[in-house]
């Protein structure tokens, strides 16, 4: 708590840019792959979903390992996705 000011990650963190993640993707590829695995997709716009494509992000579990064995969180619960909501 001293050391984070009781804070810890809130994501997993960019491994590409928006802009980057636009130009490798293509939004309907990013629908198709989570409609895939069963999460519902509503976005005003489907190309602007490749900017949040699982691909543009660090691999969450990774990270979530990093910040349990380093004492900073404790793992309690693993979340599922459902939805995306894209404005």
């Amino acid at each position: 708590m001293d050391e984070t000011f009781g804070s810890t990650c809130h994501g997993a963190g960019r491994v590409l840019s928006r802009g980057a993640a636009k130009r490798s993707m293509k939004g309907r590829d990013v629908v198709r792959e989570l409609e895939s695995r069963g999460i519902t997709i509503k976005a005003g716009n489907i190309s602007s979903l490749a900017e949040e494509a699982s691909q543009a992000y660090k691999d969450i579990t990774e990270v979530i390992d990093v910040v349990h064995q380093a004492g900073i969180s404790r793992k309690v619960a693993m979340a599922i996705p459902m939805g995306v909501i894209k404005g």
